[in-house]
């Protein structure tokens, strides 16, 4: 029997289920029955939550110990949640799911669905959590999804999801966390939502350069990840002193500078910064260094050159540091070696000259010294 026939009869079967005994609201059914419609029948193994969708019992009825409710959960008579187990469920997601309006949670995340996410969804009003991570969902990410003013989640990540972020994304004032990563977005960053804690756009193809006016009012964010893209042009001081920022991860895109200001009369709270396998050219900017509570930082594989600060081995809170693969010259602070330092890391790969060779920060050996001659114009590097 063919899906569409499947849901032509059990619907007809449900019919009196739900005018005598059901408590479920009609429409909620309704879209249910859509929804397991929409998916390949050989795709629902037999101990699966929808291999218990058989629509013999009520979903919202009391007490809930029948087999049908796997997955769903209900307030009153109208289903509020939606959890499905990992199960490598195919097929499209019905545009009929707008219908559940009393929906907060709906978290198909790690199965096979594809096809674009419907722009229905923008009619699901209490809708707080959207989890559609690792499926195969293809097309924008849709406008509409911009209107659900309660979403507090939205992840998209590891799907086939293409073009530009939504202009109108920061009117989603509810939203904490976004991860959108391992897609194939393009285009600038947008302007953010302003309650946002936490934003991943990890391994896209984002461009442009990283404005102010993207992360404006934004007083709550705390991690930034925003690594393997094309980002390109200056990261300015107002990045790294977002007041409550404690993550950044920038690397494997393409930087060219970074300037950093001490972060005065600012408590700030960051620990980590990875800025690896950028473009980033100049010095190792020592005020770094003022940053109280920082303690991972890596630079690995960029175009640094001159010597390491001082004040990084002065640095009580760091505990990794990474700059191998660069072309920083002289001899490293001497405080990164002493008995009771804590840091480690990578200093190799550099002209660096006495990095002890017993330490786990110089077991990468430098590079030649052709080379280095070379990225100083042929002048042999000071000491």
């Amino acid at each position: 029997m063919s899906n569409s026939n499947s849901f032509i009869f059990l619907l007809l079967a449900l019919s009196s289920l739900v005018t005598v005994h059901s408590l479920t609201h009609s429409s909620d059914i309704t879209a249910l029955l859509a929804f397991k419609s929409s998916l390949k029948s050989s795709s629902i193994p037999p101990n699966s939550c929808l291999a218990t969708w058989d629509f013999t019992t009520d979903p919202c009825s009391e007490p809930r110990v029948t087999h049908f409710i796997c997955g769903i959960t209900c307030s009153g008579d109208r289903i509020n949640q939606i959890t499905l187990d990992s199960q490598g469920y195919t097929g499209t997601l019905t545009p009929l799911v707008s219908s559940l309006t009393q929906l907060i949670t709906l978290d198909l995340g790690e199965n096979k669905f594809y096809g674009p996410i419907p722009s229905s969804l923008s009619s699901l009003p209490n809708l707080q959590h959207l989890i559609l991570r690792v499926n195969s969902f293809s097309g924008s990410v849709p406008q509409s999804l911009t209107t659900l003013k309660s979403l507090r989640t939205l992840d998209l990540s590891r799907n086939s999801l293409s073009g530009p972020l939504p202009n109108s994304i920061n009117s989603l004032t509810s939203l904490t966390r976004l991860d959108l990563s391992y897609n194939r977005l393009t285009g600038f960053l947008p302007k953010l939502p302003p309650n946002l804690n936490e934003i991943a756009v990890k391994a896209n193809s984002l461009s442009g350069s990283l404005y102010k006016s993207s992360f404006d009012g934004l007083t709550q964010l705390m991690v930034v990840e925003l690594s393997e893209n094309s980002f390109t042009g200056i990261l300015e001081p107002w990045f790294f002193l977002l007041p409550s920022v404690q993550q950044i991860n920038l690397a494997n895109n393409s930087f060219t500078s970074v300037v950093i200001l001490k972060p005065v009369n600012i408590n700030s709270q960051l620990v980590a910064i990875n800025l690896s396998f950028n473009r980033i050219e100049g010095f190792l900017p020592a005020n770094f260094a003022d940053y109280p509570t920082l303690r991972s930082l890596s630079l690995s594989y960029n175009r640094l050159r001159g010597p390491i600060p001082w004040q990084y081995s002065k640095k009580g809170s760091l505990q990794r540091l990474f700059v191998d693969g660069n072309f920083l010259n002289g001899s490293p602070p001497a405080g990164f070696f002493a008995g009771d330092t804590a840091v480690s890391g990578s200093l190799g790969d550099n002209c660096l000259r006495s990095c002890p060779v017993s330490s786990e920060l110089c077991l990468k050996s430098q590079k030649p010294a052709s080379i280095c001659q070379q990225a100083y114009g042929g002048k042999k590097p000071r000491s």
